[in-house]
């Protein structure tokens, strides 16, 4: 039979308190606005690799080589052959390389958040003077400042090998900022849904593997709706199609508001009042991008 032992008390005699050398930290204390810009420069960094292994800079650098390469060429054949005007436009350009653009943000998307959310270090920001919605716009700045970098370096390319070429300088310029408001849009257009995708699970195989589904394979399956579409004389239905992708969503403001030629089947691209829409839709899903985050991290900060 088991017996129960009285539970005493240690007396006065065995209680001891021990000076172990921690003293209270008095330094200046540099609050939010320091934390939010500390996460967005390290996410950002992180983005290419920078202060991480020489293996997670493989690829990110890989990448933007690949989207910068096809730039150079295309600016020694003009060069070379004193041509009136580059092969590609400024707002074309990524439109052609969108599968590109579409692999640096799944590989880049999850290894934003995902590790924190395997590891569960997000409640460990939110124990610092750090709130959901700083962590949340660090993260979708940095993302979307990368995407940036990765599509206006080939623009600049383009732009500087224009005018090499000595090509007009006021088209081409003008050609350069319609490109670089493009390829804002899309960078936080394509950051916003690549974290909501791998917000959702902390694996990061899972979050490339559905940033790659949603990209690419909304992008085929419009552009072959869009194909069928042509194919059968119903030219009204293209631009309404290009809504269901975020590529064509891109592909469709521009070539309604900045002068872009369209890549849809047979050029038709939409009009000013299907471009509001698509105008709207863009901002839409931007804004539903950021939502859905915050609504994510509050849960996940719990």
């Amino acid at each position: 039979m088991a017996v129960e032992h009285p539970v005493t008390a240690p007396s006065g005699d065995q209680t001891r308190i021990h000076n172990i050398g921690y003293r209270s930290y008095d330094g200046p204390r540099l609050g939010r606005a320091y934390a939010r810009r500390s996460l967005y420069s390290q996410s950002l960094r992180g983005a290419y690799g920078l202060g991480r292994s020489v293996k997670s800079k493989v690829l990110p650098m890989l990448l933007f080589v690949v989207m910068c390469v096809p730039a150079a060429i295309m600016v020694a054949v003009a060069v070379a052959t004193k041509a009136d005007e580059l092969p590609v436009g400024y707002t074309r350009y990524a439109i052609i390389m969108q599968a590109v653009i579409s692999l640096y943000v799944a590989s880049q998307a999850p290894q934003s958040v995902s590790r924190d959310l395997r590891f569960k270090t997000v409640p460990l920001y939110f124990s610092r003077p750090i709130e959901t919605a700083d962590y949340v716009r660090a993260k979708f700045a940095a993302l979307a400042s990368a995407l940036f970098v990765l599509t206006a370096a080939p623009l600049l390319v383009l732009y500087i090998g224009a005018l090499l070429a000595k090509l007009d300088f006021a088209e081409q310029t003008k050609g350069f900022a319609q490109g670089l408001v493009s390829v804002a849009l899309l960078s936080l257009l394509f950051a916003g849904l690549g974290l909501v995708i791998a917000s959702v699970t902390p694996r990061r195989g899972f979050g490339i593997a559905a940033v790659i589904a949603v990209l690419t394979i909304s992008y085929g399956a419009v552009s072959t709706l869009q194909a069928i579409a042509d194919a059968q004389n119903s030219t009204g239905s293209i631009p309404w199609i290009g809504l269901f992708s975020p590529v064509t969503l891109i592909d469709g403001v521009q070539s309604a508001f900045l002068g872009a030629t369209s890549a849809f089947p047979g050029g038709i691209g939409p009009s000013d009042g299907e471009g509001v829409v698509y105008v709207l839709a863009v901002l839409g899903l931007i804004a539903a991008s950021y939502g859905l985050l915050m609504r994510r991290y509050r849960r996940v900060g719990l």
